[in-house]
């Protein structure tokens, strides 16, 4: 079974523009998500699908593999799926172009389900929260799901709500592994009235029926939306620099 890694990453972001190509200890933030991918050991190829001339440009300087895509696709699958037309694989690994320090945990706890399940379809994943802030937060998807690992729906909201004995709270991360087919009849699958309301793309598939099986993880990976999510992860992102040189010197 082939597994890629295909890394969305529009130009004009909503909240934080040209957000791709914001340089960080001397790397731009797709290099820094690109090499970060390309450690996990299970991925046969790592391309990054964007709509901008500037970034397939910043791709190539650092020796990425770079996929020119349509600007009006409506979420970060949409684009996969047309980047899926170009690269052949069996299962596509969808990480966003803002998460630099997802976890290589997360790209395997994504993939395991293919390997077992001939009828997976999508797969993502989630971390526990343990901040009461991070719970009330809207910026946080969070997920719930049955006994099997299966996700019943996502949320801004703080779900599911404490009235009674207190459930855990889990936060949806960004990463997904589509089959090949579900991703060829994506086009069949129309925004859907959930993912409107709560601009979540994940809701669309759950309308739908199909099932997105959760693989829980131990480590967070925050992504950066906002400047105040940069401030927070640049020092994160510079240290990691910093071990990584020591590490060369010795």
């Amino acid at each position: 079974m082939r597994f890629v890694a295909i890394i969305p990453a529009r130009y004009h972001s909503s909240r934080l523009p040209a957000k791709a190509l914001i340089r960080i200890a001397g790397r731009s933030l797709i290099e820094w998500v690109y090499r970060r991918v390309c450690r996990a050991p299970q991925l046969e190829g790592v391309w990054v699908a964007t709509d901008d001339a500037r970034i397939c440009d910043e791709v190539q300087r650092f020796g990425g593999e770079p996929l020119l895509t349509r600007s009006d696709h409506p979420s970060g699958t949409d684009r996969v799926a047309e980047a899926a037309r170009q690269v052949e694989a069996d299962v596509y690994v969808n990480v966003q172009g803002d998460e630099p320090l997802i976890s290589l945990e997360a790209i395997e706890g994504v993939c395991a389900p293919f390997r077992t399940d001939p009828q997976a379809r999508v797969a993502t994943a989630k971390v526990r929260i343990e901040d009461p802030a991070e719970i009330r937060s809207p910026d946080a998807v969070k997920v719930v799901t049955d006994l099997q690992g299966r996700a019943l729906y996502f949320s801004r909201c703080s779900v599911p709500y404490r009235r009674g004995a207190a459930a855990p709270v889990y936060k949806h991360l960004g990463i997904y592994a589509y089959r090949r087919s579900f991703l060829q009849g994506l086009q069949r699958l129309k925004p859907s009235p959930l993912e409107r309301s709560e601009c979540l793309e994940q809701l669309r598939f759950l309308e739908n029926g199909v099932p997105v099986q959760v693989a829980e993880v131990a480590q967070d990976s925050p992504g950066i939306d906002t400047l105040a999510d940069l401030e927070r992860v640049r020092p994160m992102l510079e240290n990691a620099d910093r071990l990584q040189a020591a590490r060369l010197e010795i």
